[in-house]
């Protein structure tokens, strides 16, 4: 159960078992690697992809990134992973489909944001 000590005691005192807080914690790591399944097919099989990336060496608005791949992971309700792009990479914190055409991820260190990505460069 990833739920910490204090919040299973809230829950309890909420009026949940001990089961009934078992199973929310199953489908909260239900839905996270659900989340995870759905950002990798996204991204599958693109080559290229645009974001609303805020990048220094770059005027565009939104930003093309040759795709090499996303790894992702999940651990109970934690999405991790790593982004490759052609020469660079960021790790990935969080992340959420928005749209059949938009995700948004989480990056972490170096780029520290939330940034959307779309096989289109209109649908941003």
């Amino acid at each position: 159960m990833h739920f910490d000590q204090r919040t299973q005691a809230a829950l309890r005192d909420a009026g949940l078992d001990t089961d009934e807080i078992a199973d929310i914690s199953t489908a909260v790591t239900e839905s996270t690697a659900e989340a995870a399944d759905d950002i990798e097919a996204f991204f599958e099989g693109l080559d290229t992809v645009y974001s609303d990336m805020d990048m220094a060496h770059s005027s565009a608005d939104s930003p093309e990134h040759g795709l090499e791949y996303v790894d992702l992971y999940t651990h109970a309700d934690e999405l991790r992973g790593y982004i490759k792009f052609d020469g660079w990479g960021a790790y990935v914190e969080d992340g959420r489909v928005l749209s059949e055409s938009v995700v948004e991820l989480t990056l972490g260190p170096t780029v520290h944001d939330r940034v959307r990505f779309a096989a289109d460069r209109d649908e941003l």
